[in-house]
């Protein structure tokens, strides 16, 4: 009888947890922990995605050459999958332990060992395949490829191509559904593409104006609505089903990340000038600023776990940007090898 009351009892925290943002309570995110990492080739620094591993408390951060594999919960390096040229993201598929990387200046996938970490093969793509994920609907891996403007299709057990998908413009991230569709952010046409993940056929395309060069993309499932992050500093809202625009916000510049957490309704995007915004899910078809966050300058990409509703962000010291050229007009400030680090954010 006390156990049952017990388990009644954290029910009712969970749901009040959920619902306290609706509530009028707002979220208080701050800085908890810095990790410094380092690593890299001593000569550049460049990072992109961030994925955790929820049941190994693992984060894999692309580091340029490498993949530095980190304990989410201490900060701890526990190895590096090295020899990458630009590695992007990383996708995981549990269920045959092996990790995928986009290793975008190679034109290639490479496969390794979740546990060992050690390198299982390669897998040829199209031009700088930049964002991968896993879509659990088809058991496919899926590389966006820039430079090609297509998508390559992977069967992750057999490590080989089964199909590429032109998509009509330089695809950037994306995410599934769960059902068998693929959304993706067409940067250069400023198109929301819809991919059929079995019949690899783009299904729609939709525009994703008042947003532009939309960089990062997340999904809330259940009511089926996409927020897309543009450089053009707007934070877009649209509906999966139909293309229907149902909300913009301002952001800062250079947005890389967005992120819905479904259990508070919380979306965050990040941003390379330092601030992170915060909004929250009011109603689907309603959604309100409830934090931004002062971070640091680079910390762009971002990852989400989903059982402590934290964040993580990565950057590096930055020194003066380089004096503008014809090719590069304005230049950004520069990171300083060897100054890469782990940010920990939450409430």
């Amino acid at each position: 009888m006390r156990s049952s009351k017990l388990m009644r009892y954290a029910m009712m925290i969970a749901v009040f947890s959920v619902t306290c943002f609706a509530a009028g309570n707002k979220p208080n995110y701050r800085l908890l922990k810095t990790h410094k990492l380092g690593g890299g080739d001593g000569k550049t620094e460049y990072w992109d995605y961030i994925t955790l591993d929820e049941s190994t408390r693992r984060l894999f951060l692309s580091h340029g050459t490498e993949v530095k594999v980190v304990e989410a919960d201490t900060g701890k390096v526990v190895g590096n999958i090295d020899g990458l040229n630009r590695a992007h993201g990383v996708a995981l598929v549990k269920e045959l332990g092996r990790g995928f990387i986009s290793n975008g200046g190679a034109n290639e996938v490479v496969i390794f060992d979740i546990n060992t970490l050690q390198v299982l093969g390669h897998v040829a793509t199209g031009g700088n395949p930049d964002c991968i994920i896993y879509d659990p609907a088809s058991r496919r891996i899926f590389t966006m490829n820039g430079n090609s403007k297509d998508a390559s299709a992977i069967d992750p057990a057999k490590g080989t191509v089964v199909g590429t998908v032109a998509m009509g413009g330089r695809p950037e991230y994306a995410v599934a559904d769960g059902k068998g569709a693929i959304f993706d952010n067409i940067e250069d046409t400023g198109e929301v593409a819809k991919l059929d993940s079995r019949t690899l056929s783009v299904q729609a395309r939709w525009p994703a104006a008042p947003a532009a060069n939309i960089t990062a993309i997340a999904m809330d499932t259940k009511h089926r609505r996409l927020f897309l992050g543009g450089r053009n500093k707007v934070l877009a809202i649209m509906d999966a089903d139909n293309g229907k625009m149902i909300q913009t916000f301002p952001i800062g510049d250079g947005v890389d990340a967005t992120i819905y957490d479904a259990k508070t309704g919380l979306v965050f995007s990040s941003m390379r000038d330092g601030t992170l915004y915060i909004f929250h899910e009011d109603t689907p078809n309603k959604f309100s600023l409830v934090q931004t966050v002062k971070t640091e300058y680079g910390a762009r990409n971002m990852a989400l776990d989903p059982k402590t509703h934290q964040l993580y962000l990565d950057t590096a010291d930055f020194g003066p940007a380089p004096a503008p050229t014809m090719q590069q007009p304005h230049p950004q400030p520069t990171p300083v090898p060897g100054t890469f680090r782990l940010l920990v954010y939450g409430p």
